[in-house]
């Protein structure tokens, strides 16, 4: 008694861990899954406080709880700093010096002229001004040495370039290209003295051309004319000149100046208040303040957070992993399909945290629809939504997004391509698809807009974006589905439209080395697929799933008897137990076949559960009579199963135990075509090979309703047409 006690623990215990470790490696998925999630938003997701988007409207009211700076963004501190540099006004001083340092010159020239201009030989005297003049940097011409021999015009002539530098220089004039690149106003200085004057109002050497020509001493004369703008030039020294050095420590001044920080919030002030809708500018606080709460933590709140931040993304995840657990197990149960639903899962948190790093942020790119469109086509509509939405909650719930309409748009998004992805029948389907999951995003952006009073345009721009969004996560889905599919193992309806092609290798094969076995198949098919479309099962699949299930019959064509000619049964020479060997090893070599040809695993089902565990009935009723003293074992005259396991291997059982059944009628009337279905389904009740269907008893009338309908119209009467009329005549079926 002791001993049963302790290995009745034993067993439990065992079957606690087992239990511990099966779940616990889910968990583990989930955990794993949830820190990549906070590496991929490293902020918590669960703030002090929220940040909400330019335009969305603050729920709540924010307080500064400590005074902080919002600071300027490089970029914005560059071009704020370079604003002012150009504000500064360029600085020039005032030079007396230079009116005197051109006086001198003139009157030094003009002293050396007058000498030269007293020898008394008129050609040494024109040589001796030309050599002056050649001395000075003045080269005169013939003509020009001997206008200035004249004493008369000679005096006239500088006394005018005197009177001009006399008169306007020392009111301050720069040089000819001294101003031009100048706007505004500038400063000048003399004697530490500033003084603002516009740049259009500070005179040039230009300007003081044309005061000169008020004053010209012999504007007749073009020879006098040219010394009158030589001399100018030549002694000209401009008395405002620009200082750059100081002009550049004013806007090296002004640089500094520039404060770092955009905004200084002090303790208490309100950042946005409650049903305000959000500015640039409180977005910005409030993105700082968030910044300054996250750097004012030590290790230990840094810590905490981290661990808060995973346990948030975990539960949610864990949400989506017991909604397999409760309405699909066998996903759950199987570790690869799970893994493969985390993979999707990272897909989008990928996608998320890419679309986290545009400015401006861009809630409608966020590919939660890319999940829902994989999910609803290797499983169902059902089981996409539900985790479409938690998964958009997981995606709004990261703290980049708080504030923002991501959750809104994303659920609304990811719900509807859940609803609009069906069974895949044709490829222009994914136009449906995109269009539907487009006006989708496209509505919700627009009910958004309109409650916030947003502009046409970025209502236009949000659906837009809804749109591409669309667009990308339907196209990459079916990039993905051929690979999700060999990952998973599960087919959907394009892998099966692949497979229903009669011109496959494996289907032509069938057609020329077992004929009688391709009729067969044909016609099963059409039965399957009526029973199934009417019960609400795969059509599809029992259709494909029919074509595939006795292809191991190309092995040994001739011992079946959809094959044999009349008259001529190779089993007639072997012993029954050889026989049902030969018969049930279709099913063996039909495996084998479809791991050569790469036939899906959900169409190898077909192969191995259409016969379920059921009798070799013939040979067995065969060998008992044929036995000797000891009766034949059963098991060798029995197929090796497993039962039927989905709807659809039960209904294809039950079409290839009819469509036999009803060809050796003599008369198929309706009548006995009803009374055969029944039999058959009746008796593969009795034998227990529907246990692990999941049919019910109504779809068992239904399924025996389909094949009745479907089997009369094969075996119509047909109207005997006379020889004259191209029919074959009485006469020829008597020959």
């Amino acid at each position: 008694m002791l001993r049963q006690q302790i290995q009745r623990m034993v067993v439990r215990d065992r079957s606690v861990w087992d239990g511990v470790r099966h779940h616990g490696s889910r968990l583990g998925l989930a955990l794993a899954l949830a820190v990549i999630t906070y590496l991929l938003f490293p902020s918590a997701p669960a703030t002090d406080f929220p940040i909400y988007e330019v335009g969305s409207v603050a729920s709540d009211n924010v307080i500064a709880p400590f005074a902080f700076r919002v600071m300027q963004s490089p970029a914005d501190l560059e071009s704020a700093r370079a604003s002012a540099m150009q504000g500064v006004e360029p600085v020039y001083e005032y030079v007396p010096a230079a009116l005197d340092s051109a006086r001198n010159t003139l009157d030094g020239f003009a002293a050396a002229v007058d000498q030269a201009a007293g020898t008394r030989d008129p050609r040494a005297q024109l040589a001796a001004i030309q050599r002056v003049g050649g001395s000075w940097g003045v080269p005169f011409s013939a003509g020009q040495a001997a206008y200035l021999a004249n004493t008369r015009r000679r005096s006239a002539l500088f006394g005018a370039v005197g009177r001009v530098f006399d008169r306007w220089l020392s009111a301050g004039v720069a040089a000819a290209n001294g101003m031009e690149q100048v706007r505004g106003s500038v400063v000048i200085q003399n004697n530490g003295e500033d003084r603002r004057v516009s740049a259009d109002s500070v005179a040039t050497f230009s300007t003081l051309v044309s005061r000169a020509r008020r004053i010209h001493p012999d504007p007749g004369s073009a020879v006098g004319d040219s010394l009158y703008m030589r001399f100018l030039a030549t002694f000209f020294h401009p008395t405002i000149v620009p200082d750059h050095a100081t002009t550049e420590l004013r806007r090296a001044q002004v640089r500094d100046a520039v404060p770092t920080s955009k905004y200084d919030i002090q303790a208490g002030e309100k950042i946005v208040g409650a049903n305000e809708v959000v500015s640039r500018e409180q977005n910005e606080k409030l993105r700082a303040l968030h910044d300054a709460v996250e750097s004012s933590g030590g290790p230990s709140r840094g810590a905490r957070r981290v661990v808060g931040s995973v346990l948030f993304d975990s539960l949610l995840i864990c949400l989506v992993g017991l909604t397999f657990r409760l309405f699909r197990p066998r996903v759950y149960e199987n570790m690869r399909l799970l893994a493969s639903v985390g993979a999707t899962v990272l897909l989008v948190l990928i996608g998320g945290a890419i679309v986290a790093h545009m400015r401006p942020l861009r809630p409608e790119l966020v590919p939660v629809a890319l999940a829902a469109v994989l999910l609803s086509a290797l499983f169902d509509q059902r089981i996409s939504m539900i985790a479409a939405v938690l998964i958009a909650a997981l995606v709004a719930g990261q703290n980049v997004f708080r504030g923002t309409n991501a959750l809104f748009l994303n659920l609304v998004g990811a719900s509807v391509a859940a609803f609009s992805v069906g069974p895949i029948r044709r490829r222009n389907q994914s136009y449906r698809w995109i269009i539907t999951i487009g006006l989708a995003y496209a509505a919700a952006a627009i009910a958004i807009g309109l409650t916030l009073d947003l502009a046409g345009r970025d209502i236009m721009v949000s659906a837009g974006l809804g749109l591409l969004n669309a667009v990308a996560s339907v196209l990459l889905a079916l990039l993905l589905l051929p690979m999700a599919e060999a990952v998973t193992g599960i087919e959907t309806d394009l892998t099966l439209l692949e497979w229903s092609d009669l011109n496959r290798p494996l289907m032509q094969r069938l057609s020329v080395e077992a004929p009688g076995t391709y009729a067969h198949t044909i016609a099963i098919a059409n039965l399957a697929e009526a029973a199934c479309r009417a019960i609400g099962a795969n059509a599809l699949l029992a259709r494909v799933g029919a074509y595939y299930h006795d292809i191991g019959k190309i092995a040994t064509p001739n011992y079946f008897v959809e094959n044999q000619s009349r008259g001529r049964n190779p089993h007639d020479a072997l012993p029954p137990a050889d026989s049902a060997r030969i018969i049930r090893n279709h099913v063996r070599q039909g495996l084998e076949l479809a791991q050569e040809y790469n036939l899906p695993r959900a169409l190898r089902a077909f192969i191995t559960e259409h016969h379920g565990t059921g009798a070799i009935t013939y040979f067995l009723e065969k060998a008992r009579e044929n036995s000797a003293p000891a009766a034949p074992d059963p098991d060798e005259f029995a197929y090796g199963g497993p039962l039927p396991q989905s709807a659809e291997t039960a209904v294809v059982m039950l079409a290839d135990g009819v469509e036999a059944a009803t060809r050796v009628l003599h008369e198929p009337t309706p009548e006995k075509i009803s009374g055969v279905v029944q039999h058959i389904v009746r008796q593969r009740i009795e034998q227990g090979q529907l246990q692990d269907a999941p049919l019910t008893l109504r779809q068992l009338d239904t399924i025996r309703e389909q094949f009745t309908r479907v089997l009369v119209g094969m075996y119509h009467n047909r109207i005997e047409y006379p020889a004259a009329a191209g029919g074959v005549g009485a006469g020829f079926a008597a020959r």
